[in-house]
């Protein structure tokens, strides 16, 4: 019998081996593109709502990735107890990604009680966030390229507004109290000390992170530690529209583990504004404040009525009763140079809301200036609308700072685009009884008005410069009228336009003694309009036109032209350059674009460019100061080592804190109660005797560039100092002062 050849067993290995080689292996490749490869090392809770390799190692090692799918809570707390014991950073932050994963999972439950836990899993993740990276353990804090520190950043910053997230509908509050967390839990206050504003001027906070925003070209967000938020105002008869700043919270925690694990660990929840400039102090380090100032703006506007206010309040029909006003975008805080907006024709403020964002974006300027914006009817005879923006000028500086101790205050940039560039020139200039000859043709006294029709006359036709204005910027500005303000344009605007009642009884009652040739231009019988006071025909154009800014106004010019015409041929569209340029202006910019040039950005990195300058210019300008308080006497030499550190052999120094001031006091007047003094705001400077015995008196103090020059008035003999020195002191507002001239060139830094 032949032997049979076993083929169908080997032809059935082959079979698989064939099989086995078209299939991928337990353990292998696969070729991504870049963004993919870069996507799978960036997963984390927050961008993929899933646990990062990093804390998937930490999961393995102790084998509780598939508990914690079951048990998450239960995880959480046995990572905790390892953590008492096993140094490794590690675990921290595994534990602040296993958080936020739960706390997402219960935020998402249907049962109300799961999702009023949520909010004590965010805490625990900002917790074991802020443990993770600033902690002092065996093992260091993670290097500045270890990809989890920014994650571990990103976790707390998210996370710690969510925590905070325990309102009714999710609102947060910033409180006062004890807080449970997923081991244990944190006794947290509240500190407001570096936050500039009363808690109590706001309606609640919104946390920036929840929304996206639109509309405007950049957000400006710096990174950094901390959860920016959206502080809401309260509506006030000041200010009747929504408001709000940008604020951040950072959760400081003074305690570690154990002292979580126990119940014992405390927080302070610190607010700070993001329009200063806030670093830190952290163990050591100083990391930034991460701020938010786009989305606080673009939350207002989101459902504000101010959009119409524009072609509403021109037309008469929105606004009525909202006055013409001066309203701060932000609340005021000594210190910073004011720049006020002012909007044109059928406009608002919001308007200047790409200016503003992007002029915010940078620190400096955000740091040394403020801004403000004035609204008006812009249907109404420009010379009114221009004295209530002088009005309301004058009256806010005198509301804000009646001392006088804010030189900032006096060092007021104004920009106007289009109508609201007239209304700007006529805070800056003198016109004597110009404008009164040029529409009447008579002088004041000539023109035989009743007392109450002068006072209006005088009011708005013979302007003097605001005080506190040094630097005023044109944009697209009709200096001599608009090219679009015809006849039959402005006999248009008169049918459609209803002029409130008092700009209707203001005008009627002056323009009896109007010229025939300006009650022609303006229609007999009829009120008059902004359109008419743009137009090229207007006597008070041509005559504001020729009339020079105030001495110690510095201007400048932004004009517009379509196209590619070169001055002085072309136009915007509204304004020609003829009409828009101006002689003496000390630069002048042109930009190719239509009339509404504001939002380009060749024009606001123009303005940005004058603010420097001016930021310069107003820092080396001599400013007297105001002396709130000042003492003269005689001072034992043996006292003089009460001085402050440093100071004891200086003819001129300061004091700076109340412990100090209480110190040299006693030296000084024993005898008497030492003066209280505010000196997170002021400043004791002193003056003394190094080498002859003279009474001596500060007369005055001057700052210019951060520093303060002091002038002491001294009698002359020549008797040396002995026993006694003659010392003067007085007390100054600080704001502004870097460092105090000793000499020539000696300077002594303020800290």
């Amino acid at each position: 019998m032949p032997t049979r050849c076993p083929l169908p067993h080997v032809s059935w290995l082959l079979l698989a081996v064939i099989l086995l080689a078209g299939c991928a292996t337990p353990i292998g490749v696969r070729q991504v593109s870049p963004r993919e490869a870069y996507r799978a090392s960036m997963i984390n809770p927050l961008t993929e709502g899933r646990a990062s390799n990093a804390t998937d190692i930490v999961l393995q090692r102790f084998n509780l990735t598939r508990e914690f799918e079951r048990d998450p809570a239960g995880v959480i707390v046995a990572l905790h107890q390892r953590a008492l014991h096993d140094d490794r950073r590690d675990l921290l932050y595994a534990l602040a990604e296993l958080c936020y994963l739960y706390g997402e999972k219960l935020d998402k439950r249907v049962e109300p009680a799961d999702r009023k836990l949520a909010p004590d899993y965010f805490l625990s993740t900002a917790t074991y966030a802020y443990l993770f990276i600033l902690d002092v353990r065996s093992e260091p804090p993670p290097n500045p390229f270890d990809t989890r520190a920014r994650t571990a950043t990103d976790l707390y910053n998210f996370a710690l507004w969510r925590g905070l997230a325990t309102g009714d509908a999710g609102t947060l509050e910033l409180a006062d109290g004890v807080r449970n967390l997923a081991a244990g839990s944190l006794a947290i206050t509240l500190d407001t000390g570096k936050f500039p504003w009363p808690l109590e001027n706001f309606s609640h906070f919104e946390a920036a992170d929840r929304y996206v925003v639109r509309g405007v070209s950049i957000r400006n967000r710096s990174k950094g530690v901390g959860s920016p938020l959206i502080g809401v105002k309260k509506i006030t008869a000041e200010a009747p529209f929504v408001q709000a700043v940008p604020a951040t919270a950072f959760l400081r925690i003074n305690g570690n583990l154990e002292l979580l694990a126990q119940g014992k660990a405390t927080a302070s929840l610190e607010l700070y504004s993001a329009y200063d400039e806030n670093l830190l102090e952290v163990e050591g380090r100083h990391p930034p404040l991460e701020t938010d100032t786009t989305t606080p703006t673009a939350f207002v506007l989101e459902t504000s009525k101010i959009w119409d206010f524009g072609l509403g309040s021109f037309l008469g029909k929105e606004f009525q009763s909202v006055p013409n006003g001066l309203y701060l975008n932000q609340p005021y805080q000594p210190g910073r140079i004011p720049v006020v907006f002012v909007h044109g024709t059928f406009s608002n403020p919001a308007w200047w809301l790409e200016m503003l964002n992007t002029l915010r974006a940078d620190p400096l300027l955000r740091r040394k200036f403020q801004f403000w914006y004035f609204m008006y009817n812009s249907s109404a005879p420009i010379v009114l609308s221009a004295a209530d923006l002088r009005d309301a000028l004058g009256e806010k500086i005198a509301q804000l700072d009646p001392a006088g101790q804010d030189p900032a205050l006096r060092q007021m940039v104004v920009i106007g685009h289009s109508q609201g560039g007239l209304l700007t020139k006529m805070t800056a200039v003198a016109t004597g009884d110009s404008l009164v000859r040029a529409l009447t043709g008579k002088d004041f006294a000539s023109l035989g008005l009743p007392e109450e029709k002068e006072a209006t006359v005088r009011r708005l036709l013979e302007i003097e410069p605001v005080g506190g204005v040094k630097r005023v910027v044109f944009i697209s500005t009709p200096h001599r009228g608009s090219i679009l303000s015809k006849q039959y344009v402005r006999t248009l605007i008169k049918k459609l336009v209803t002029l409130p009642a008092r700009i209707v009884q203001t005008t009627l009652s002056i323009q009896d003694y109007f010229t025939d040739d300006v009650k022609r231009m303006i229609g007999t019988g009829k009120v008059p309009t902004s359109i008419d006071g743009m137009s090229p025909d207007n006597p008070v154009l041509h005559v504001l036109a020729e009339t020079p800014l105030a001495a110690g106004v510095t201007g400048h010019s932004i004009i517009a032209i379509k196209g590619d015409d070169e001055p002085p041929a072309g136009d915007d569209g509204v304004v020609a350059y003829t009409s828009a340029h101006l002689d003496g202006m000390q630069s002048e910019f042109i930009v190719r674009s239509g009339h509404s040039c504001q939002e380009h950005p060749f024009t606001i990195e123009e303005v940005r460019r004058i603010m420097l300058e001016h930021l310069g210019a107003a820092n080396s300008q001599p400013q007297d100061l105001t002396l709130l308080e000042s003492w003269s006497g005689d001072y034992p030499v043996a006292a003089l080592g009460r001085l402050p550190a440093g100071q004891q052999q200086n003819r001129v120094g300061y004091i700076g804190d109340a412990a100090a001031f209480a110190s040299v006091w006693q030296g000084f007047r024993p005898e008497e109660a030492v003066p209280v003094i505010d000196f997170s705001k002021n400043l004791v400077l002193f003056s003394r005797n190094v080498t002859f015995y003279n009474r001596t008196r500060i007369a005055k103090v001057t700052l210019a560039g951060g520093a303060v020059e002091i002038l002491a008035m001294e009698t002359l003999s020549a008797l040396p100092v002995e026993e006694k020195a003659a010392m003067a002191m007085a007390v100054v507002p600080r704001t502004g002062i870097q460092s105090i001239r000793l000499d020539e060139t000696g300077l002594l830094t303020v800290e």
